[in-house]
């Protein structure tokens, strides 16, 4: 379990005293055993830690933990919060909750737009020497002009664009992929075009306007060809999608609330574009969108439980025993877009933070033993190989089960 009192004290130590010290209780012959693998800590540019405003969800403390948990070390958070960080003064109750609570580096993205209304911009220039990055995640900013207007100012002030987007005329009342399941089973659902559509209208803004700009998860084929296209046109754009996104698609739905987010799971041959994108390095980075809810709220099925799904404890495992262990991705690649490739495109250090693993280890997924206080996630009860061991941030022993 997290070692709370080593993650408060401060210490400076080198990176190799750090790995000997956290192996000192070792015998000979697990030493000599090579089953341990050490990786540089994990990052993720997408996660819901719920505080402030929703801290029955998820608070920085027990995300951070869950966070080092799955082998992270840095983390970026989401602005969909009460109040939403739209200035200084309502980013600021994050700032003191992650200084007093975070085991790991937390980084926060300051809102687009004030309350995530998609009227009026935020207060990016004060936001900007405090957050890594603007989104409105959960919103796609609908009017052409106001994201133009935030390009422009986020370009002046070098920091990225980070687009969930969704053209909300387009919904319909979906709550999932707009497929085979859907039809089948009578449910309203999401067609990929609500998503592809306003990435194609940000790529082309960002064509004129020349700023830092990133897609978050993205979930459909056609996505993936756009933002393939728009890279070799030379722009300046990365994108992220979910383990869930590249191991599932809507044949794999079930009626429950542990299988709804947003975007939802859609069908086999957009999860095979997302791989081939992940394999070629079109899809930059897989980041977990980790969006926890209460028990009561993921309950209430499909058509009516709130989106969002947990996945930081189970990322690397899902992602190592479905894609590496199977021959679909190597282990280089999967560490480049889990630790390297997010912290190169968000400009964040790694310092002398890593994970170890035993990628010889197996397990089955209880969400009851996350750290987490969400418990939704569609790989329950799930035979996975790899468990975390170790994970060092800034020197510091955060998550230990050795």
């Amino acid at each position: 379990m997290c070692n709370q009192k080593a993650t408060t004290t401060a210490r400076q130590v080198l990176c190799p005293p750090t790995l000997v010290s956290a192996f000192s209780n070792l015998s000979l012959a697990q030493l000599s055993n090579p089953k341990y693998v050490v990786f540089p800590g994990f990052c993720d540019v997408h996660v819901h830690f719920r505080e402030p405003g929703f801290s029955y969800k998820e608070t920085i403390r027990s995300g951070s933990l869950a966070a080092a948990h799955g082998g992270y070390t840095a983390v970026c958070t989401m602005p969909n919060l009460n109040p939403v960080p739209d200035g200084l003064a309502t980013l600021r109750p994050q700032l003191d909750a992650i200084e007093k609570d975070a085991c790991i580096a937390v980084y926060p993205y300051g809102s687009i737009t004030k309350g995530e209304q998609g009227q009026v911009l935020s207060d990016m220039d004060e936001l900007s020497p405090f957050v890594v990055g603007f989104s409105d995640d959960g919103r796609g900013v609908q009017s052409d002009a106001m994201m133009a207007a935030a390009m422009e100012r986020a370009k002046a002030l070098q920091k990225p664009i980070v687009a969930h987007c969704e053209v909300n005329d387009l919904l319909c009342g979906g709550y999932i992929h707009a497929g085979d399941y859907a039809a089948t089973h009578h449910h309203r659902g999401i067609v990929s075009e609500s998503e592809y559509a306003q990435i194609a209208r940000d790529l082309e803004l960002v064509a004129k306007i020349g700023c830092k700009y990133h897609v978050c998860h993205i979930s459909a084929k056609e996505s993936v060809d756009l933002i393939r296209q728009a890279k070799k046109d030379g722009l300046d754009v990365t994108c992220e999608t979910g383990p869930h996104y590249l191991v599932l698609d809507d044949s794999d739905l079930l009626e429950d609330g542990r299988f709804k987010m947003n975007p939802p799971l859609r069908g086999s041959s957009d999860r095979e574009a997302l791989l081939q994108g992940v394999i070629d390095g079109t899809v930059d980075m897989i980041a977990t969108d980790h969006a926890p809810h209460s028990a009561e709220e993921k309950s209430r099925g499909l058509e009516k439980s709130a989106f969002g799904i947990v996945g930081l404890e189970t990322a690397f495992p899902v992602l190592y025993t479905k894609l590496v262990k199977t021959g679909i991705l190597s282990l280089e690649a999967l560490i480049d877009r889990m630790a390297i490739a997010p912290r190169k495109r968000f400009d964040l250090p790694l310092g002398c933070d890593f994970t170890v693993w035993d990628l010889d280890a197996e397990f089955t997924v209880n969400p009851n033993e996350f750290l987490s206080l969400g418990r939704a996630t569609p790989f329950a009860g799930e035979r996975l190989s790899g468990q975390c061991v170790l994970t060092v941030y800034n020197g510091n022993i955060v998550y230990k089960n050795l």
